[in-house]
């Protein structure tokens, strides 16, 4: 870290953004050593500070990653309802399809932390996952009662198009399918996914 980065970080901690300032860093070193990559101290000598600081803020590693869970899905949640404000169902449904993928095929090691047990199911992360689900849940709902979606649970309806578009996220993201393929492959899952919830007459 330069002597600007570090001034900057001290000064962040005297104005008490030092907690916001470590997450940021810590979802640099996740991506760039994952999990097994992300400590307390390094996230210390990355931000500045001494070894004690982070400390006052997470208790300990799981403490930084649920925090980072938090931190990924409280994002997630404000795009959604920022690109789901206005339009169609078909309109809406895919704006919110592609943010996800996006989100996923960006922050593969951050959705890791968020999906897959690496967190715990602390209140925090229950409510912001509750947050950050509930407009694609409405979406659900509201093509429910203007019959444009079959009949069900909404949660497990958007569960279900979650892991197809994440599915199509780890293929994109480990090369298996190309950059030049991904955008034609997600309209045609989307297509399979609406067509699949339309109710069957």
């Amino acid at each position: 870290m330069s002597r600007h980065d570090t001034a900057v970080a001290q000064r962040s901690y005297h104005h008490g953004d030092l907690r916001a300032e470590l997450l940021r860093r810590a979802e640099t070193l996740l991506r760039r050593g994952g999990i097994d990559g992300l400590s307390l101290r390094q996230l210390a000598r990355d931000t500045g500070v001494s070894h004690a600081a982070p400390s006052r803020h997470f208790r300990d590693k799981q403490a930084l990653l649920d925090a980072l869970a938090v931190a990924g899905f409280e994002r997630l949640g404000a795009s959604f309802e920022i690109i789901a404000a206005s339009g169609t169902l078909l309109e809406r449904v895919t704006a919110v399809a592609r943010a996800y993928m996006r989100f996923a095929i960006d922050n593969p090691e951050l959705l890791a932390v968020m999906f897959a047990r690496k967190s715990r199911q602390t209140p925090a992360i229950e409510a912001a996952v509750g947050k950050a689900l509930a407009t694609p849940f409405a979406m659900i709902t509201d093509g429910q009662e203007f019959g444009e979606v079959v009949a069900g649970d909404p949660r497990r309806i958007c569960l279900s198009a979650m892991a197809a578009l994440q599915g199509l996220a780890t293929f994109v993201g480990s090369g298996f399918v190309t950059a030049e393929d991904a955008d034609g492959l997600f309209e045609e899952t989307v297509t399979h996914m609406l067509d699949g919830l339309r109710p069957r007459r």
